[in-house]
């Protein structure tokens, strides 16, 4: 069957009527990344193919042929952002030189969870080092390990950050589908830029134990993928609580969800959608068209447009230092512990992974410094009334006053606005030239956010973010999908070089 574009339901249904086996199946994909990503285009987004990922295939083509799969992801090979730990023989760096050779007491929970579910964990992708949390003139996508990750759409144009690997490889199918992790935008900007489907789960749905961190308060860990089938099916897998992880607890619906059950075509019909204008429109006259045709397909579709529903306090969330503040205080906490609960690792504080990169600065700090690590550090810990003060500002202004306040008041189901404006060029001497994004209030709340294909610019993909509110997930995934199926936005990439001017 033919590999490029192909879903987890027709692959299942190859390999259930014999016509593929996980093995041919993980065999067309490491062929694709030698050809595409370690040559050809070059596109540097899969750090490493796992050795032991035939040997696992085999083994679970045998168990179909005994007991038949274990469910939607029984063969089906996955990738995993280079900050998801995994006890096999691959590494977990976070994209860092300093962390290799580190290891692991255990598997990310989430990497557990999807072994469970008889997925292959194929490899790790690339992505901006620390999770692009190291240099305010960082460039998305580079990292110390992997250098510079390529969008395939436009081979000199950002992939976007953090997840940068993820979004690139799926996109160019090197892989069924990947997880990628967000502070604030890192599932749904590298997505959108590579016309994907991007889940940003509420905090505390999936676990991030076992997940180089940035912060408790906002990191959260979600698929990515070509469809929002097939996202909803990786989300299934990776949900529910654990004891490692005390905010997967505040779930109100512990129990697991099959959230492939939302998937309806119909599911706009009557549906209430306000658009958040307000400091997320205007950066992007032409990301602003793509969605102005989105807001009139989502009438079409059945769905009533509240337009604006602006987040009340969408401006004092954008110039308000406190999310800084709050990144940079749990950023130090969540690391040293995340470092002194490894098995083994070269380094054990963000201290000393400052000191390895002045020590390795040739292949460390060849365009860009680590000024964040060094604020970071000179925080005293989160007792701080500072941090305290910044974390209930910031809880404020994106729940009760910003995201529920406009929800509350017009009766929403979800909000929608551009995920951002198309992918910029890549620049390693000056950094990232973003214009503009949605994702600040659900990473602040510690809410939900999918993003889904809209449209193209000049080859370059735009996304249209649908956002709700705690533990929305399934509303969010039965609006995307009913978006997506009336409108086939998504195309393959054509791995340009360049936009040509003419």
């Amino acid at each position: 069957m033919r590999l490029e574009e192909a879903s987890i339901a027709e692959l299942q249904a190859a390999m259930g009527s014999g016509r593929l086996t996980a093995r041919q199946l993980t065999e067309d994909y490491i062929e694709r990344i030698q050809q595409f990503d370690q040559q050809g285009p070059h596109l540097r987004s899969v750090l490493e193919i796992n050795p032991e990922a035939l040997e696992i295939a085999d083994a679970l083509d045998e168990e179909r042929r005994n007991t038949g799969p274990r469910g939607p992801l029984h063969g089906i090979p996955i990738l995993l952002k280079d900050n998801i730990a995994t006890t096999d023989q691959m590494e977990t760096t976070a994209g860092s030189l300093a962390l290799l050779g580190s290891r692991p007491r255990r598997d990310a929970t989430v990497a557990r969870k999807l072994r469970e579910a008889g997925a292959i964990l194929l490899g790790k992708t690339n992505l901006s080092e620390w999770a692009n949390f190291r240099s305010d003139a960082s460039s998305s996508g580079w990292s110390g390990r992997g250098g510079q990750t390529r969008n395939p759409y436009v081979l000199n144009r950002t992939p976007c950050g953090s997840s940068s690997g993820s979004g690139t490889a799926i996109a160019a199918n090197l892989a069924t589908a990947a997880l990628g992790t967000e502070t604030d935008g890192s599932i749904l900007c590298p997505s959108a830029v590579s016309c994907l489907v991007g889940i940003k789960p509420t905090v505390g749905l999936t676990s991030r134990a076992g997940v180089v961190p940035i912060a408790h308060s906002q990191d959260t860990v979600g698929p990515m993928a070509r469809t929002v089938a097939d996202a909803a099916a990786l989300l299934s897998a990776i949900t529910g609580p654990d004891e490692l992880d005390p905010t997967s607890h505040e779930n109100p619906h512990p129990e697991a969800i099959d959230y492939t059950k939302f998937l309806d075509g119909n599911g706009l019909k009557g549906a209430r959608i306000g658009v958040a204008r307000d400091v997320y429109f205007g950066y992007s006259a032409r990301a602003d068209a793509i969605i102005e045709e989105a807001i009139e397909q989502l009438r079409s579709l059945g769905a009533e447009i509240i337009d604006p529903a602006n987040i009340p306090t969408a401006k004092q969330m954008s110039e308000s230092q406190s999310e800084m503040i709050v990144l940079l205080h749990e950023f130090k906490a969540d690391l040293n512990s995340y470092l002194a609960d490894l098995e083994s690792s070269p380094v054990r504080s963000l201290e000393e992974i400052i000191a390895f990169n002045k020590a390795h600065a040739t292949e460390e700090l060849p365009y860009f410094g680590q000024e964040i690590l060094l604020r970071a550090q000179e925080t005293v810990g989160l007792d701080d009334s500072t941090y305290l003060h910044a974390l209930e500002e910031n809880r404020r202004f994106s729940r009760q006053e910003g995201i529920d306040a406009i929800m509350e008041q017009y009766n929403l189901d979800a909000l929608i606005m551009p995920t951002g404006a198309p992918a910029w060029c890549i620049d390693v001497i000056d950094g990232d030239h973003p214009l503009g994004g949605s994702s600040q209030p659900a990473a602040l709340a510690g809410y939900p956010a999918i993003t889904v294909p809209a449209g193209f610019v000049f080859e370059l993909p735009v996304g249209l973010t649908f956002m709700g509110r705690a533990y929305s997930e399934a509303t969010l995934i039965r609006l995307a999908y009913a978006f997506e199926q009336g409108t086939h936005a998504r195309r393959a990439p054509k791995y340009l070089d360049t936009i040509e001017v003419k």
